[in-house]
């Protein structure tokens, strides 16, 4: 009984920590015969807890908006006060996705470019993260289970990723240690139109501004506007 307490205490302490997941690392592999797996393409179901959780909140839901901005086509902006990630499309318009960020401590700004991408990564915590957390494991295998989720774009000279998760309640909330987290089916799709080399632009956290009129991406950029009209997930797969 009082071992079975234990490893129960363990895992709990384990998901835990997963939740926070972010970066990576060289570190040797602690469970050696773990290989990753071959998933299919992520596909949402009816009991994915993505649609019922994270998407609750319109303002965190997949949409194109008018976003008036001097970056070319293809960048991604981090809004990181607000929660939400801009795909720039050109024409004043961009793909808004709602995005978990770094906690208290963890967040960060910076321009970087997508240095390498990945299908179900797996996961190797860095070594600062296990310094804090040293009951982690060294390696855990890409999966539905992963706490990197269904994709992952690795940010070049950083420890961290734009990634998916397998916690969609995290979504617009400040709980990683410094990557960008989305929900499987928006990390998906945004996954498939990103390219490696392109340009991440990741605003510092401010006081959080939630009026068009107000928002100012940063001293270097147009405000903001957006369109309030949601676009059908068939328009803007």
């Amino acid at each position: 009984m009082f071992s079975k307490s234990i490893a129960t205490g363990s895992l709990t302490a384990l998901i835990a920590a997963a939740a926070l997941a972010c970066g990576a690392a060289q570190a040797q592999p602690l469970f050696a015969a773990v290989q990753s797996q071959n998933f299919p393409q992520y596909q949402a179901t009816q009991t994915d807890e993505d649609a019922a959780d994270a998407q609750r909140d319109p303002r965190l839901q997949r949409q194109v908006v008018a976003y008036a901005t001097n970056e070319a086509p293809g960048t991604i902006v981090v809004d990181t006060p607000n929660t939400v990630l801009y795909f720039v499309l050109g024409g004043g318009k961009a793909i808004r996705y709602g995005i978990g960020v770094g906690r208290q401590g963890f967040t960060w700004s910076g321009v970087k470019q997508v240095a390498r991408k990945a299908e179900w990564p797996d996961w190797i915590p860095p070594q600062e993260m296990i310094g804090r957390q040293p009951y982690l494991p060294r390696f855990m295998a890409g999966g539905p289970g992963n706490p990197l989720g269904a994709r992952a774009m690795y940010l070049g000279g950083t420890v961290y990723r734009i990634h998916g998760t397998n916690n969609p309640a995290t979504i617009g909330k400040q709980v990683s240690s410094g990557c960008i987290r989305l929900t499987n089916e928006d990390v998906t799709d945004l996954y498939a139109r990103v390219q490696v080399g392109a340009k991440v632009v990741v605003l510092p956290m401010t006081a959080p501004v939630r009026t068009a009129q107000s928002q100012q991406a940063s001293s270097s950029y147009a405000p903001v506007t957006e369109s309030r009209v949601q676009m059908t997930w068939n328009t803007i797969r």
